[in-house]
């Protein structure tokens, strides 16, 4: 049975991946907006969620936010998704808000 490789917006084929050294995020998911305080490599185009509460995520530039309308996110998946690059246009941050009444974390893993 051959593999199935993900692919990106333009339906090229992205290669198999690794973690980026030095590019693990964690994003505190309260009751507040939160970003990564860094941004995404400007050379990566996956990155990999976790988070240990439901949030709602939102992709964007700086001043990104957040909101309880936002996409979605499961406690208790592991998640890769693509953030650009190439011929489309790169998310540098992603906002965090949590789902419910409990606070949790956001794990983010770039990679190359």
């Amino acid at each position: 049975m051959p593999a199935m490789l993900p692919r990106d917006s333009e339906n090229n084929i992205i290669p198999v991946v690794r973690l980026k050294d030095g590019a693990a995020h964690a994003i505190n998911a309260t009751a507040s907006s939160a970003r990564n305080s860094t941004a995404f490599s400007s050379d990566t185009q996956i990155i990999s969620l976790y988070a240990t509460v439901p949030v709602r995520l939102r992709f964007g530039g700086a001043g990104v936010t957040a909101t309880t309308s936002d996409h979605y996110f499961p406690a208790g998946v592991y998640y890769d998704v693509s953030i650009g690059g190439g011929k489309v246009g790169h998310y540098p941050y992603l906002a965090v808000l949590r789902e419910g009444g409990s606070d949790g974390v956001l794990y983010i893993s770039e990679k190359e």
